[in-house]
């Protein structure tokens, strides 16, 4: 028998993406030759302001 089965939607988990994205990962290259913060200046009108 496996015993009880505790709930544990409770506690607080802390994943780290720079943790799980390999370091020679092909987007990692993307990321650092192309600036997408342009991205943001344009979708500027579609987010609420407060």
């Amino acid at each position: 028998m496996m015993g009880t089965l505790k709930n544990h939607s409770n506690q607080e988990v802390t994943v780290s993406v720079e943790s799980l994205v390999p370091v020679d990962h092909f987007l990692r290259a993307v990321e650092a030759t192309i600036d997408f913060s342009f991205i943001e200046e344009k979708l500027q009108p579609y987010y609420c302001e407060d």
